[in-house]
């Protein structure tokens, strides 16, 4: 089992990955380009941490601990004793590709590189590294401490021994890992963004309010938040780079992102983190 993980982005995604590592007892080195970036992720640990101590399922020592297992850094090469390291940048494959090809010349041959990607093509990433076997999908799902399901994405040249060993920290971090092969927007997302899209095409159209959308969903279909509440919460900017990824993937038209969503982006309307989307907060 891998003792030093490494997470690259301390933002939502990349402070919560930290977070359950370094709950189940690993050590952890958080990356980012700033040392405010960084401090953010910490804090959003610290409460997210402060809430379970709150409600007694840690103990204030415990807290302590978890904490200490955790470093963080703005220079990648510290990252370079890493035995397994995961990206949680921004949606993008020059951006992740860029990371994962200073990755590569730092890390030992045997490390596994791992994209928390949401829909970019693994078998791509890996092709910017020279160990294809060595890398892999694990795509955690949003607010990681809370959401059990890791998806594990295997590209082309993925190795069985590579799987195995992603398979066991998912579950050493106590999440339940579900493997799927590599394809626009896997499986989690080929079935969400669609149906997030069409949600905005109802408003865009006018059948029915944003309110009396997420209601019929929540209470006809017992989702716990409605379409277009999801869709605030996890970025409008995301929901528009992953149905680009499906249209462009599968050119096809029934992954048009929708002309409403583009034009909130184009707005900055990004949902909560704007403090605007398809609802104010």
């Amino acid at each position: 089992m891998s003792k030093l993980i490494g997470v690259v982005g301390a933002g939502t995604m990349g402070n919560g990955i930290a977070q359950v590592a370094a709950r189940a007892g690993f050590a952890v080195v958080m990356r980012d380009v700033s040392e405010d970036l960084l401090k953010r992720g910490l804090a959003t640990i610290d409460k997210s941490l402060q809430r379970d101590v709150d409600k007694a399922r840690l103990t204030g020592d415990d807290k302590q601990q978890i904490v200490a297992r955790l470093r963080t850094t703005v220079e990648l090469d510290d990252l370079s004793d890493c035995d397994f390291v995961i990206e949680a940048i921004t949606e993008n494959f020059e951006a992740k590709a860029e990371v994962f090809r200073a990755l590569d010349r730092l890390l030992r041959p045997e490390a596994i590189l791992a994209s928390n990607t949401s829909s970019i093509s693994i078998t791509r990433l890996a092709a910017a590294t020279s160990r294809p076997d060595r890398f892999i999908g694990m795509h955690f799902m949003n607010p990681v401490p809370v959401m059990k399901l890791v998806e594990i994405i295997r590209g082309l040249a993925t190795s069985d021994a590579t799987y195995a060993a992603t398979r066991g920290l998912a579950e050493a971090v106590g999440k339940t890992a579900v493997e799927v092969n590599d394809a626009p927007g896997f499986v989690s997302n080929r079935v969400l963004m669609p149906m997030i899209n069409e949600a905005i095409f109802a408003l865009y159209e006018g059948v029915g309010s944003a309110p009396a959308i997420d209601e019929i969903m929540k209470l006809g279909m017992n989702h716990p938040m409605g379409p277009l509440q999801l869709a605030d919460f996890i970025g409008l900017d995301v929901c528009l780079a992953i149905m680009n990824v499906l249209y462009d993937g599968f050119n096809d038209s029934k992954y048009r992102p929708c002309p409403l969503l583009r034009k909130y982006v184009d707005a900055g309307w990004l949902g909560r983190k704007a403090g605007k989307g398809f609802y104010e907060y």
